[in-house]
């Protein structure tokens, strides 16, 4: 007898259901196993001056990727204990995170703070990908006013990234006299980063002129928030989002004031601390390969994520680098081709 039509919905819905995660638009956030405890080895210091900070945005659209980015650094770091996490996020679901964060990593030592999405809302100008002007994609320049004065250096990550090395490598850098410092790609066409109304203003394009200015990415950055503080940067990035608000002299959200504030003024990190760009480009998020030499840390800013193209079965060759820090809870499924 074949089935009704009633079966056949039936059917149809348990089979989605089973083959496809809770998104947020579904009103679920994923639910993640615990990660394991890893501990410090009787080489590491338990004072204070060893404890590296780390801050990273916290929301339900990219939570798989931030969980990731977590077990990644816990795992791979010489002192995991010392390791300190300063998640920010806003009001929107805030207590279920950290909820989840608690509940997935019950050894780490963490703190969330609350950022009013309204300090950026009035500056925010569209942007070529939507992900690029949501508010809490601002809050990197605003980590000076939000953590604590008596936290000095803190490394900003994005929630796209793994780390495969030692974060402690990273985190004693020195920087000098600058208050930045990140993996710089000189050889970038910085034009391609402003507008045509941004270079044909002198006065906009004079900002550039005699900084031996290169390109870097602010999704790995370690700074110095008692700099950061002194220069007033956070000001002075908000200057460049007002004329961009009136004027429209850049395309990509918040990197473009980063390059107008910092660039040739910038410490220089290894490139193996941000292998970028796996995530393709902001338009298709095509697969792309790793850059020549080693690798410390795969990050896939671009379009395409690694947790959406694995579920959507269309995974790219990298992807794979990232699944074994993969902490959600898949649904167990009866069908088998899902």
């Amino acid at each position: 007898m074949p089935p009704t039509l009633i079966q056949t919905l039936v059917f149809l819905f348990f089979t989605a259901a089973a083959c496809f995660p809770a998104t947020e638009s579904s009103g679920e956030l994923p639910t993640f196993r615990e990660a394991p405890a890893f501990r410090n080895g009787r080489e590491c210091p338990p004072h204070n001056p060893s404890i590296i900070h780390i801050a990273m945005t916290l929301d339900a659209t990219y939570l798989r990727g931030s969980v990731a980015g977590v077990f990644s650094v816990l795992q791979h770091a010489s002192c995991p204990e010392n390791v300190v996490f300063h998640f920010i996020s806003t009001k929107h679901r805030r207590s279920e995170l950290h909820r989840i964060i608690a509940a997935t990593f019950p050894y780490l030592t963490f703190h969330l703070y609350l950022f009013d999405a309204n300090l950026v809302r009035g500056k925010i100008s569209y942007a070529v990908r939507r992900a690029l002007d949501q508010p809490l994609n601002y809050a990197r320049m605003y980590l000076a006013d939000l953590l604590p004065a008596t936290v000095r250096r803190i490394i900003y990550f994005d929630s796209d990234l793994i780390v495969v090395d030692d974060v402690a490598k990273l985190w004693s850098i020195d920087l000098g006299a600058h208050v930045l410092g990140a993996p710089e790609y000189c050889h970038a066409n910085f034009t391609n980063y402003f507008t045509h109304r941004f270079w044909s203003n002198p006065n906009y394009a004079a900002s550039f002129r005699g900084r031996g200015a290169c390109y870097f990415n602010t999704g790995v950055m370690v700074i110095d928030l008692w700099k950061w503080r002194d220069g007033k940067y956070t000001e002075k990035l908000e200057s460049w989002m007002r004329i961009q608000k009136r004027n429209r002299i850049y395309e990509l959200g918040s990197q473009p004031p980063f390059l107008l504030v910092f660039a040739g003024d910038v410490e220089r990190v290894e490139h193996r601390w941000n292998q970028h760009g796996l995530g393709g480009d902001n338009l298709e998020g095509l697969c792309r390969d790793l850059h020549p030499g080693p690798v410390s840390l795969l990050h896939w800013s671009g379009k395409g994520k690694p947790w959406l193209r694995i579920d959507s079965k269309k995974p790219c060759p990298l992807d794979s680098l990232w699944a074994p820090y993969d902490l959600f809870r898949h649904s167990s499924s009866l069908f088998s081709d899902c």
